[in-house]
This record gives C-alpha cells, sequence and structure tokens, in this order.
C-alpha cells in the first residue's frame, strides 16, 4: 500500500509540472495582456511600469521558474484584472460549479442506471430499443444546441424555469448553496439536466452492456437454478458487479465536469469556474487561466486515484497495483 502511494504520488508530481510547462507557454503565446489592461491613451513610462510590475518585461523561462517557485509556496499568481490572488478567485467560484456538478451526477446516476438495467435485462423490447436509440442523441447532441433547447421549451415557451443565474442562496460552514432554497434549485435544474444528459447517456449504455453480459454468467446461472427471485438476482449480483465500472467512469466524469463545465456555465450565465475560466481568457488574464489548468488537473489526479482505491474496495480480486489477484 505504501509502495503503491509513493508511485501515484511521484506520477502525480511529474504530471503536474509537465501540465504546467505546456499551459505557461500555451497561455504565454496567445497575447498580450497589456494590450487590455492599459487604456491607449496612458504614457508609454506608464505602460513600461504596468508590464514590469506584473512581471511581463522577462523572458519567458524566468517567468516560468518564478511561478513555479511561487507554486510550492501554494501561490499561483495574482489576477491581472481582479487583483487578487488567483487561487483565491478560483475557489470563490468552485461551490457554485460543484454543487451544479453533484446535481447533474445525481440525476444521471438516478435516471440512468434504472433505465440500463431496464434495457439489460430486455434487450430485444420495443422499450430496450427507445431507451438505447435515445442514448445516441445525448452522446451527439451539442451542450450549448441543449441548453438553448431547454431554455426555448422550459423558460421562453412554459414559463416554468429561470434562464440564468443562481438564484437564493444560504450560508453553510461559510459557503453559499442555491441547494436548500426553492428558488436556487429552480435556477439548477436547467443547467445540472443539460449536463446530466450525456453523461445520463454514457451510464444506460454501461449499465446495459454489463447488464447483458452479466446475465450469461455463470452464477447468475446458478442462482436461477436454485430458485432465487429474479428481483434478488439483480439487486445482489448483476448490479453489484455493474456498478465496478460504473463508478470509475462517474468518478472520471465528475472530476471533468467540475473542471470544464465552461459550455453550460456560459450558456446559462452560472457563476462557476467554467465561466470564470472563459472571462480569463478573454482578457488575456494569464494567471487565472493557469492557475484554473492547475487546480483542475490536481483535481483529476485526486479524483483518480480515490476512483482506483474505491474499485479495489468494490473488487477484492483487484490489488492497488493494478493487477487482478
Amino acid at each position: 500500500m505504501s509502495a503503491y502511494i509513493l508511485q501515484r504520488l511521484i506520477q502525480s508530481v511529474l504530471v503536474l509540472l509537465a501540465v504546467s510547462i505546456v499551459v505557461f507557454l500555451a497561455v504565454y503565446g496567445i497575447g498580450d495582456p497589456i494590450e487590455l489592461l492599459v487604456p491607449p491613451q496612458v504614457s508609454a513610462a506608464e505602460r513600461a511600469a504596468m508590464i514590469r510590475r506584473l512581471g511581463l518585461d522577462l523572458p519567458v523561462w524566468q517567468q516560468y521558474l518564478s511561478f513555479l517557485g511561487s507554486a510550492l509556496k501554494g501561490d499561483l499568481g495574482t489576477s491581472f484584472v481582479h487583483g487578487v490572488p488567483a487561487v483565491e478567485l478560483i475557489l470563490a467560484r468552485l461551490p457554485a460549479t460543484f454543487e451544479l456538478v453533484l446535481l447533474a451526477m445525481g440525476l444521471a446516476a438516478v435516471i440512468g442506471v434504472p433505465l440500463g438495467l431496464l434495457a439489460g435485462l430486455n434487450p430485444e423490447s420495443r422499450p430496450s430499443r427507445a431507451i438505447m436509440a435515445g442514448t445516441i442523441l445525448g452522446f451527439s447532441l451539442p451542450s450549448f444546441w441543449k441548453g438553448m433547447m431547454l431554455i426555448l421549451l422550459f423558460s421562453v415557451a412554459l414559463g416554468w424555469l429561470p434562464t440564468a443565474g443562481r438564484g437564493e442562496t444560504v450560508s453553510i460552514l461559510g459557503f453559499q448553496t442555491s441547494l436548500l432554497t426553492l428558488n436556487g434549485l429552480k435556477h439548477l435544474t436547467l443547467p445540472a439536466l443539460n449536463l446530466a444528459i450525456p453523461n445520463m447517456a454514457l451510464m444506460i449504455r454501461l449499465v446495459a452492456a454489463g447488464t447483458t453480459e452479466a446475465m450469461t454468467q455463470d452464477y447468475v446461472k446458478y442462482a436461477r437454478a436454485k430458485g432465487v427471485r429474479r428481483q434478488r438476482i439483480v439487486g445482489r449480483h448483476v448490479l453489484r458487479n455493474i456498478l465496478i465500472p460504473v463508478v470509475t467512469v462517474a468518478g472520471m466524469e465528475f472530476g471533468s465536469l467540475v473542471a470544464f463545465s465552461t459550455i453550460t456555465e456560459t450558456v446559462f450565465a452560472w457563476p462557476g469556474m467554467g465561466k470564470l475560466l472563459i472571462d480569463s481568457i478573454y482578457h488575456l488574464d494569464r494567471p487565472v487561466v493557469v492557475a484554473y489548468v492547475m487546480l483542475a488537473t490536481l483535481l483529476f489526479v485526486v479524483v483518480n486515484f480515490l476512483v482506483d482505491v474505491l474499485y479495489a474496495a468494490l473488487d477484492p480480486r483487484v490489488k492497488l497495483t493494478g493487477e487482478m489477484a
């Protein structure tokens, strides 16, 4: 166990280092933030002073080493636009994104797993074929188009739900959340549904394929021969085994949505991290963009580690080294 953790820590450090180099160089080449930060009418001396204050007069390698040294101390830079630490700015938007993703993954699991079981237990029936056909649409339709259609239907045509914003929030342990207010839940519904649809389709296909395969296994045939009820076979034997890949994929998707729910947050004007990233790219706010990607990478590393451990807990045949026992 200790050797496994040490190996993963070394891999994580190398991944973070590689990502920091690639992202820093990429962001450095997309434009000059001074053109957006400094009004055209300022003098050359003031412009030069601003460049020196932001450290943009240094060679790119020296800027990176300065960033790396500060990052090791937990400082990922200060936003050019807002004038506050980039990490502080990102973490302030994290609760809004987290609650959005949490509700989206909850919807995907609550709806996707039962529909996947239904499709997998009766793969040749008409309802199952309709469900599997619907998953193709869930995968294929672009997020921005789905978002606009949801707004058009539920907000414009029916007038049931608001189109944008976070709504009313309450404070819990110092964090603002809209999950505990009716108005907040109304504002959450459309963006969460927009995020949930492709993940719902993914879960349906995973569960359906796993169920169909599990029903042909010897342990299921043996349970049938013993006279075990179908509901017990599905709940105790089939569902437990098919949840292993579902948990793995759900963990990956959760980290992905937290890090990159940019399109949905932009369409619904949701004040989360994704919208902050889009705004920072638009304003060439390099520290925020780099800090965002670094934190997103760290999130993926942590989630992957937790998923690996949970995978081993669900399936005792899997060792922490990744080999089958």
